[in-house]
């Protein structure tokens, strides 16, 4: 297994001292260093480019309840009903109180959403009760907001970035963490006063996915080896709608589509299904209409739209459909459910305190109860920016003196299974339809030799993390005996109160516990 030296023995290729350590350079990670700036000395670490995570990616748009027919009340309920019993009502009520301040401050930094006669524009998505959706350049939302709080870090003099630097562990001594080992060209030790995990989502566990590559699970896989606690991860959510062609990445689309009014039919061209239902709900309507006819894929048809419509309000969509030979508003799309988003994650408080000392963490890799069993549509990147900076004024407040002591492996191990091999088991039988027969075989598949490499690259570190967050998703979902938000298993299809609970799981207590 895992052993460790009290002290670090490696020889670093470089070693790097700085006040706060942030890991990972989306939405959660730029907006914590900002508000980390006016404290001192502030690492940005990205596993690849500065521009290469979720955020990026993310399309569908950013709530708030700014509108004049909205309530912050509604937007709580509606993230509350999302949740499917699970939310901390405390972490919805700062979510959504906050929501509105966190969109004014972008705007001030310059982000650019989108406006009608000078008035933004709010749009509706599946689970909300209003028009309360904010876009940017139609769905180039998180691209948007990714933009201007890079602009504004840049200007922070006490901001440094690093890119393609992969953090394959946490440097811990005598229980606290000190800082973290990086991958560069060779490993680097971090040396940090305090250190924030924002390293996004594990869709990457999975072979169908709408994340990026780097979303590899790597936050939840280095605090879980450090001892950190992880919760609920067997919640995951799986996109309705990524594109279904041979041969092209299973492209977003978005939900903001079906909440102007696109359709989901079958290959005979019938609707089956409230297109503005929650996430999981449209899912496994598509996942049955595809068992009962045994079709590869659905479609989403906007052919009833206004000509020029799809092109002007989703441009980027429009374009990368068009790349592969599809006119939105000439044929139906095919579409297919994949892995989208980790309700589950790093157990935090509502201040981004892990149950590690010095550790904190924020946006996608953290479980601090704002989503509960299911997210709702856009809350995604409004997390990242009221948690970030949560995370982050809490890191200032009580961060402690540098420590350059901190403990590492003493033989690093690396599954013998391919990434292809390991995504697959976790599609097939950790995926959207669960049961016991098949997560037991995951687990079983899993379960493989561990063996050490004489020169291990950024690869083998991912599969490391990859093959680990899949066993504990499967550990997670096999002990979780119900059906509930993002996880579903066919065996136990119902709700059960005995189980209205967090899932446990850590390296200390291997066992899945629920609280």
């Amino acid at each position: 297994m895992y052993h460790v030296n009290e002290l670090s023995t490696r020889n670093y290729h470089e070693t790097i001292e700085t006040d706060f350590l942030v890991i990972g350079a989306g939405v959660a990670g730029l907006r914590a260093a900002i508000e980390l700036s006016t404290h001192g000395k502030v690492l940005v670490v990205a596993k690849d480019s500065l521009k290469e995570s979720a955020s990026e990616y993310a399309q569908g748009g950013i709530a708030a309840a700014l509108s004049d027919d909205d309530e912050i009340w509604l937007h709580e309920q509606d993230t509350l009903s999302a949740g499917d019993g699970l939310c901390d009502p405390e972490a919805v009520r700062a979510l959504v109180a906050e929501a509105p301040s966190a969109i004014e401050e972008l705007i001030e930094w310059g982000a650019e959403f989108d406006r009608k006669d000078g008035e933004l524009m709010f749009g509706r998505e599946g689970a909300h009760s209003r028009n309360r959706i904010l876009h940017a350049h139609g769905d180039s939302t998180g691209r948007e907001i990714a933009r201007a709080l890079y602009f504004h870090a840049v200007k922070q003099p006490n901001i440094t970035f690093r890119s393609f630097s992969a953090v394959t562990d946490l440097l811990v001594h005598q229980g606290r963490v000190t800082g973290a080992v990086a991958l560069s060209d060779s490993p680097i030790a971090i040396h940090a006063r305090a250190t924030l995990l924002a390293t996004g989502g594990l869709g990457r566990v999975f072979l169908e996915t709408t994340n990026p590559h780097v979303a590899t699970g790597d936050g939840v896989a280095i605090g879980w080896r450090a001892g950190a606690e992880i919760r609920d991860i067997e919640f995951v959510q799986f996109h309705p709608t990524a594109l279904h062609v041979e041969g092209a990445p299973r492209f977003l689309l978005s939900e903001a589509l079906r909440g102007d009014g696109a359709y989901l039919i079958n290959a005979s061209g019938d609707r089956f299904t409230n297109e503005l239902n929650s996430r999981d709900q449209v899912s496994r309507a598509i996942v049955g209409e595809l068992e009962k006819r045994g079709d590869p894929h659905v479609f989403l048809d906007m052919r009833h739209w206004p000509a020029g419509f799809a092109k002007s309000h989703f441009p980027r969509i429009f374009q990368t459909c068009k790349a592969y030979g599809l006119d939105m508003s000439q044929q139906p799309i095919p579409v297919h459910p994949a892995a989208h988003y980790a309700m589950g994650g790093i157990t935090t408080d509502l201040e981004g305190r892990t149950t590690l000392p010095n550790l904190y963490a924020a946006g996608e890799v953290a479980s601090n109860g704002v989503h509960g069993a299911n997210r709702l549509a856009s809350n995604s990147l409004l997390e990242g920016l009221v948690y970030g900076a949560r995370a982050a004024r809490r890191m200032a407040a009580e961060a402690q003196a540098l420590h350059l002591a901190g403990a590492e492996p003493e033989l690093e191990l690396f599954p013998e299974i391919s990434e292809l091999e390991t995504r697959t088991i976790a599609w097939r039988q950790c995926g959207l339809v669960r049961n016991q027969e098949g997560l037991q075989a995951a687990l079983s598949k899993l379960a493989v030799a561990m063996k050490p490499k004489s020169a291990a690259g950024r690869p083998d570190y991912e599969l490391r993390n990859v093959d680990l967050v899949a066993s504990l998703i499967a550990q997670g979902a096999l002990a979780r005996k119900e059906s509930r938000g993002g996880h579903y298993r066919s065996d136990y299809p119902e709700r059960s109160k005995a189980f209205e609970k967090h899932s446990l799981q850590s390296k200390a207590e291997p066992i899945v516990r629920f609280s």
